[in-house]
């Protein structure tokens, strides 16, 4: 597949002495909203073809706990992702107090229903409930949010592939391969060692052969590592932490952050921003992501993905068989 070009926004000019004029070079924007609509497309073609082979089209369970207006927003995202690539939901909308053995007797029933490919366990749950148990619980065939300690654990191994790695990471890695971005022999610098993004990125590009340095609260000087880095992931939750003086000249550049910042100018009363001071850090690198409309939307492409990739393993087993 040809890799998308990202796009480069008109860079300010400013007229020499001599009436010649220059250009002040900025980075290309990796532009995730049109990368995932590719890949969303993709996904819709595959479930089309699944659809005329099997009789069948994937199925996604998504769990939430609670009324969180981000969860709710993020899984009302995910239902409509859904729709438009042909995936059936299932929905379990679920109250603040459920206990932990309800919440647990749930993912047993869509463990074992044939019609279900993938299981989401919307984060975060409430404190009354064991995170890691309920995660644990979800069968590792149908863990599309990459999030089963075996999945874990096998990223980490050699020579061997889990079923599904966590979305935002995977996500990322394939906004660096879908504009071309060559990983293997680079220096990269994942920011954050969290489970969800930080460590697992950090392993994708390990596997993809890059050198690999994590940065996190306990170390000193960051911007030492991130000023030989060829690729930075930056995942720290932390707004417009990573300066542009931090960056190497050149460097790929992946924003997970989103952050809110008071803005009295914006009608909501505050804008988002991620996690690099991407005005500056424009100046400096040569591809950034842009938040929002950079990771956010891979997320969900990726989850989307890794549900026909589940539901293609099933179905097509059995009709084989």
């Amino acid at each position: 597949m040809e890799p998308q070009k990202a796009d480069q926004l008109a860079a300010p000019q400013a007229v020499g002495n001599a009436g010649a004029v220059a250009e002040e070079k900025v980075a290309d924007v990796i532009d995730g909203k049109a990368i995932a609509a590719q890949l969303r497309k993709e996904i819709g073609q595959g479930v089309e073809s699944l659809k005329a082979e099997t009789g069948k089209v994937p199925g996604l369970a998504v769990v939430l706990v609670g009324s969180r207006k981000d969860s709710q927003t993020y899984v009302r995202s995910k239902k409509k992702a859904c729709v438009e690539v042909g995936i059936k939901s299932f929905d379990a909308d679920l109250p603040e107090d459920v206990s932990e053995d309800e919440l647990l007797k749930i993912v047993t029933d869509f463990n074992a229903n044939p019609e279900v490919h993938g299981i989401l366990i919307q984060l975060p749950l409430p404190s009354h409930i064991n995170e890691q148990r309920i995660l644990s619980a979800v069968s590792v065939e149908k863990d599309v949010d990459g999030f089963h300690p075996v999945n874990v654990g096998t990223l980490a191994m050699q020579q061997r592939d889990p079923l599904f790695v966590a979305c935002t990471p995977a996500g990322c890695i394939e906004l660096l391969q879908r504009t071309g971005v060559q990983i293997a022999g680079k220096y990269a610098v994942v920011l954050g060692r969290s489970k969800t993004v930080g460590m697992p990125a950090a392993l994708l590009l390990q596997k993809l052969n890059a050198t690999v340095t994590v940065v996190h609260s306990r170390t000193p000087n960051p911007a030492e590592h991130t000023r030989r880095a060829d690729i930075v992931i930056a995942a720290i939750g932390k707004a417009e932490f990573v300066k542009a003086d931090w960056l190497k000249p050149g460097a790929v550049v992946i924003d997970v952050g989103i952050n809110a910042v008071d803005d009295p100018s914006d009608k909501r009363g505050y804008r988002l921003v991620g996690d690099v001071d991407y005005k500056e850090a424009r100046k400096v690198a040569g591809a950034i992501t842009p938040v929002p409309g950079g990771v956010g939307p891979m997320t969900i492409a990726v989850l989307l993905q890794n549900t026909l990739k589940s539901a293609k393993r099933t179905l097509q087993a059995s009709s084989s068989s």
